[in-house]
């Protein structure tokens, strides 16, 4: 408590009311979300602690010093366990811009664009406060918190930083410039149906878990093309329940295919399941 307590008066000292406005408001953020953390973290030690006490909700309240009316709120109002799965928060959602010739400003992909949403969703409804960047393609940008970066190595640097990072799968061109995921355990490389002769509406995506040296969270996301990327935040969305339950904090990667109608996904595999990274 004492370097939060320490911030706290050098921010009401702090002379500046631009600065001392703009922190201040960065520190609201993070506040909010420290205790939306709390809460969840409450919620999960009321269920373990249901488990070590018979199953007894009764014997809960009475060993955490409260009624079993706020038991009953505190497990219906806090946020799920997984929510831990994105980090705490506030939550980054970075989407790959792209510069056009005729255009100054940076623009994005419509699949991408309907990821970002599926994905804020998805966030908003686990009550994290979510900004969302557009990466320039041109500059070195790093997440510096929690964050759901959407972007392969081909697109800026943070895609390719953080694919470095995996000690199983990797991104690369081949022949036609054409992009693959190469397993690195069993040497198959994975390509897009999207790039066939014959092409079909589908396409392959790269997920992975990262907990970064700071104790952040990354979620990555890259497609082969940008649908790719829409397969995989539809699967993150539907089975993130089960990855925390089966990995919980540990950091993992996985390739997963999935066919499309228009952005809609209408069937998605795993290809390479989830893969813990070592220690």
């Amino acid at each position: 408590m004492a370097a939060v307590d320490d911030e706290f008066h050098a921010l009401r000292l702090e002379p500046d009311p631009v600065r001392r406005g703009r922190r201040a408001t960065d520190l609201l953020a993070t506040y909010q979300q420290r205790s939306v953390e709390l809460a969840r973290i409450r919620r999960a030690a009321v269920e373990e602690a249901r488990d070590q006490l018979g199953g007894s909700y009764t014997e809960v309240a009475r060993a955490f010093g409260l009624t079993k009316g706020r038991i009953t709120q505190i497990r219906s109002s806090a946020p799920p366990a997984h929510r831990a799965f994105f980090g705490v928060g506030p939550l980054e959602l970075a989407l790959p811009g792209r510069r056009l010739l005729n255009r100054d400003d940076l623009v994005i992909a419509s699949e991408d664009d309907a990821t970002g949403v599926h994905l804020t969703d998805e966030a908003e409804r686990l009550m994290f406060t979510v900004e969302r960047r557009i990466i320039d393609p041109l500059q070195e940008w790093e997440p510096t918190g929690d964050a759901v970066v959407v972007c392969g190595p081909a697109s800026a640097h943070v895609g390719n930083a953080l694919m470095e990072r995996d000690p199983f799968f990797r991104m690369t061109i081949g022949d036609g410039a054409r992009w693959g995921i190469v397993d690195d355990e069993t040497g198959e490389r994975l390509v897009s149906p999207m790039d066939d002769p014959e092409p079909r509406r589908a396409d392959i995506a790269y997920l992975a878990r990262h907990v970064m040296p700071t104790g952040a969270v990354v979620v990555h996301i890259a497609g082969l093309h940008a649908l790719g990327s829409v397969g995989a935040a539809h699967y993150l969305t539907e089975h993130v329940v089960d990855l925390w339950a089966e990995l919980g904090e540990e950091s993992f990667s996985m390739v997963l295919s999935g066919e499309f109608d228009e952005l809609t996904p209408t069937t998605l595999k795993v290809l390479a399941p989830p893969r813990r990274w070592p220690r």
